[in-house]
């Protein structure tokens, strides 16, 4: 049987895991082992973060419309209750930022949903 030689195959996956490992530190960017047990963590936590960031945007938006509400003596929940009985389109990211931008218009919005 011939000799099969698997020198580039290895290489190219090997230079793959260390290209996604650049930046790592010491040995963790430069050893091949190291590198692709760090590049397994990191791919699982950069995945799980992508949807932790969506958790965390929405909370954010929360606190800022839930701000702006107590500005004006309304809560959080009624008003977003209210938001959907008047079929109001606005999502919490855009009455975030209208809340922190345009306060007067958010104080029009907030009067429209309780009358």
């Amino acid at each position: 049987m011939s000799r099969v030689k698997r020198g580039n195959i290895s290489r190219k996956r090997h230079k793959k895991i260390l290209k996604l490992a650049k930046g790592f530190r010491a040995s963790l960017s430069k050893l091949y082992r190291p590198a692709h047990q760090t590049v397994l963590h990191a791919l699982t936590s950069s995945y799980r973060d992508r949807r932790r960031k969506k958790r965390t945007f929405k909370s954010l938006w929360i606190t800022r419309v839930n701000a702006g509400l107590d500005t004006l003596g309304v809560s959080y929940s009624k008003f977003m209750g209210n938001c959907r009985v008047k079929n109001i389109g606005l999502n919490r990211k855009m009455l975030a930022d209208i809340a922190l931008t345009n306060p007067e218009n958010f104080k029009e919005i907030v009067s429209f949903v309780q009358s």
